[in-house]
């Protein structure tokens, strides 16, 4: 089976940096459609620029993707755009320590909108979309659509400083397998990737606070190394891809063989 994406059509959020700013990247790079979504606007203009053209294979949404109303427009705006929609990857997170004794209900409630609830939506309104594709016999009754969930270590790994971030964690672990067994009879195909190691934006903002963070954590990777987002990417595109047509409800882990030993550090991934 073929690891191509080429001619497809894929809605990336948290796209205007990062890891999600990656995967979108590569997306385009492998002749995929792509919905560059993502609630800050400026950066979004800034990372796309002339990218961004009113008939090309690259598009940008900006708005509250923890609104419904937002969202369903991200997904009108790819059809308006592709006319339809292959690939879903819920790239949008939100990470943010705590202490444990004292986490609010409102911090909890925003932890788990930003990482499960509106990956959640997002995916049961594509998921409707790319039912109605394979009705109207555009789709491939195999081939039905993918969708990607980024999570993180923090579901299996709880510690105490990131509580909020490894409940909302769990929950979109949690999310992604229950999509998927309630969306296998009409093959579109739920999973995840739990990350580590991997450059993410969280990951800059800890190396520039603690200096001799960097050689902890290669010490503590097996692989020796902290990868690039890029190395991410090609990861989630072989999750979107017929290469892994008969895989899905599955949490992937990329974390260079962290999640072989003991978290390194208290709120670090």
């Amino acid at each position: 089976m073929s690891l191509s994406i080429q001619g497809k059509t894929a809605i990336v959020t948290g796209a205007a940096r990062g890891i999600g700013l990656a995967i979108a990247r590569h997306f385009a790079a492998v002749g995929a459609n792509v919905m560059f979504a993502d609630s800050d606007e400026a950066a979004l203009e800034t990372e796309l620029g002339a990218d961004a053209a009113a008939e090309g294979p690259i598009r940008a949404f900006a708005g509250d993707l923890g609104q419904k109303l937002t969202l369903a427009n991200l997904v009108s705006a790819t059809i308006d755009a592709f006319d339809r929609v292959d690939i879903l990857v819920n790239a949008h997170r939100m990470v943010q320590g705590c202490d444990p004794l004292a986490v609010s209900e409102d911090m909890l409630a925003e932890m788990l909108r930003q990482n499960m609830i509106s990956g959640l939506r997002l995916s049961q309104m594509v998921a409707k979309r790319m039912l109605a594709q394979v009705e109207s016999g555009d789709t491939p009754p195999l081939q039905s659509g993918a969708i990607v969930n980024l999570t993180s270590l923090a579901a299996d790994w709880p510690q105490p400083q990131m509580l909020a971030y490894s409940i909302a964690s769990a929950a979109q672990a949690q999310a992604t397998r229950a999509l998927a067994s309630a969306l296998a009879p009409q093959r579109i195909r739920v999973n995840g990737v739990a990350f580590a190691s991997i450059m993410s934006n969280n990951m800059q903002l800890k190396l520039r606070e603690d200096p001799g963070l960097r050689d902890r954590m290669i010490a503590a990777t097996p692989l020796g190394r902290i990868a690039g987002a890029d190395e991410l990417a090609g990861t989630v595109q072989f999750l979107a891809s017929e290469a892994s047509g008969f895989i899905t409800g599955q949490i992937l882990r990329v974390d260079g063989g962290r999640s072989l030993g003991d978290p390194l550090a208290p709120g670090v991934y």
